[in-house]
């Protein structure tokens, strides 16, 4: 058997990414005070978010959602779902005032037909199918079937014995819905639309599962989850999930089909015996879902091939039914309050939300020392940074190393600046944070508790090349030495950049 999984392996296609992997939101409306169509785009573009999902076609939203450059993704709610898939006439009128309609002012990219509909509605199941091919003919009718693509969110319920994930297969009870099913979606190059909670695995696997394993923290190799037929190496409950799904397909013999997460997340508050259910663990869950995915990492099966993730969800749902939990899966309250403020060093500025004007401009994971360096003496030399709290004896002198250093000057250049993202770059060595990075008594621009105002200064642009012979050198302690060092720092910037 171990050997035939190998050879399955070896043998299945590899799924090609689509395009750039993204980061989107699910909407959700079950809140006592949901905010008007034209707050809710509002609040996106002031967090950069270029994708969501919506659980209906709502016009108003559609409508606040035009000209946005949002990718939209709307779904056929679960109601209306049994009488599109017994009347193709049906399903073409839901296209007509939901679709095109909108489009393309409103830039609608996919339709999820239902939503889990396998568990949640049963009945529905054997004309689920059906419901795909009139929405699609629909589609091909007004020719917008390449511009948009239909599937339909699947729970990752569905797939039993998913760890190995080289075992995994789907409920075979199934089987009569899934072929037809993977076979349109082959035959329309659309994806799978995957739900994947590792926070209800984490919670009913009864200590089986590690927190940090189902929360992306950093394991150590002996720590990781190993297949024991492909040998494969699993640090997060999310890569293992996705891979199974993969071979789920695989084990019915489709193996060119994307992964396309529609929603996934960590609650931020819980009942009693919902321990796990808390700010930290949100934000770690979040922050980190969000780099594993911007950074391209890709499973363990499908390395560099990063499978774009709807986080659920935007606002916290308070007239949601059920556990607190339910109620609490938001990023935002209604008024557009943050709840946490995500940490996503070395993912820009996607997400920020920052609605307390807490953005800073640090030092690049894994910059190059050199480069960091060269920005160093530029921003404490032609950028007019006043880089004195990082003498010997200063307030931000400690930690005394580059990036530690570089992140005062950059931050502080950034909002000398204005904020402008044009600031943070530095020749591709820094970003935008929500990290604030002050510490003990080093109080960065902007930081809480400061109101980060700076002098009307006008500084030089990144390409300035008029040296300044009051600039600091903050390496050096003799002051007889630092103009000299400054000009010899600035050379090597030139000399490095050109």
């Amino acid at each position: 058997m171990a050997l035939h999984l190998l050879l399955l392996l070896l043998a299945a296609s590899v799924v090609a990414a689509d395009e750039e992997p993204f980061i989107g939101v699910n909407i959700g409306t079950d809140l006592s005070d949901m905010p008007h169509p034209t707050q809710v785009v509002a609040l996106l573009k002031a967090q950069q978010i270029r994708h969501v999902r919506l659980y209906d076609a709502d016009q108003a939203m559609l409508v606040a959602l035009a000209k946005s450059g949002i990718q939209v993704v709307v779904t056929i709610p679960n109601e209306e779902l049994l009488a599109i898939g017994q009347s193709n006439s049906t399903g073409a009128n839901w296209v007509f005032h939901n679709v095109v309609a909108h489009y393309p002012a409103t830039n609608i990219t996919a339709i999820c037909v239902g939503s889990e509909v396998l568990n949640t509605l049963p009945n529905a199941a054997k004309i689920l199918v059906n419901a795909l091919k009139y929405i699609h003919s629909a589609l091909v009718a007004s020719n917008l079937d390449r511009q948009i693509k239909v599937s339909t969110p699947l729970s990752s319920s569905i797939i039993l014995d998913s760890f190995p994930p080289s075992q995994a297969f789907f409920n075979r009870s199934l089987n009569q819905v899934l072929v037809p099913m993977l076979e349109f979606l082959q035959s329309t190059d659309s994806y799978l639309m995957l739900n994947i909670y590792p926070y209800y695995d984490y919670m009913q696997s009864n200590g089986v599962i590690p927190l940090d394993y189902a929360l992306f923290k950093p394991l150590p190799p002996n720590e990781e989850a190993v297949d024991s037929n492909t040998l494969l190496h699993y640090s997060n409950v999310f890569d293992a999930m996705v891979d199974a799904a993969y071979f789920a397909m695989a084990f019915l013999n489709y193996t060119n089909i994307p992964v396309v997460v529609t929603e996934s997340g960590w609650p931020s508050k819980g009942d009693s015996n919902e321990l796990d259910a808390t700010v930290d663990n949100a934000d770690t869950y979040n922050s980190n879902l969000i780099k594993h995915v911007l950074n391209k990492t890709g499973t363990p099966k499908h390395p560099g091939i990063a499978v774009s993730t709807y986080i659920y969800e935007l606002y916290n749902e308070d007239t949601k039914v059920g556990p607190l939990s339910e109620k609490n899966w938001g990023l935002f309250d209604a008024d557009g309050a943050p709840i946490y403020i995500l940490h996503l060093t070395g993912s820009g500025a996607v997400l920020a939300n920052d609605t307390t004007n807490q953005t800073y401009c640090i030092a690049k994971d894994g910059a190059d020392p050199k480069m960091l360096q060269a920005a160093l003496d530029w921003a404490c030399g032609p950028g007019k940074v006043d880089c004195s709290p990082l003498l010997q004896g200063e307030p931000c002198y400690e930690p005394d190393n580059v990036i530690a250093h570089a992140n005062f000057a950059f931050d502080t250049y950034f909002h000398k600046m204005g904020k402008s993202s044009d600031a943070c770059d530095f020749k591709g060595v820094a970003t935008i944070s929500t990290s604030d990075p002050s510490h003990g008594s080093c109080l960065f621009p902007g930081s809480l508790g400061k109101n980060g105002t700076l002098g009307n200064i006008t500084a030089p642009s990144m390409n300035s090349t008029i040296p300044d012979s009051s600039a600091y050198d903050v390496h050096s302690c003799e002051p007889r030495y630092r103009r000299l060092l400054m000009v010899m720092g600035f050379v090597m910037w030139v000399l490095v950049l050109l």
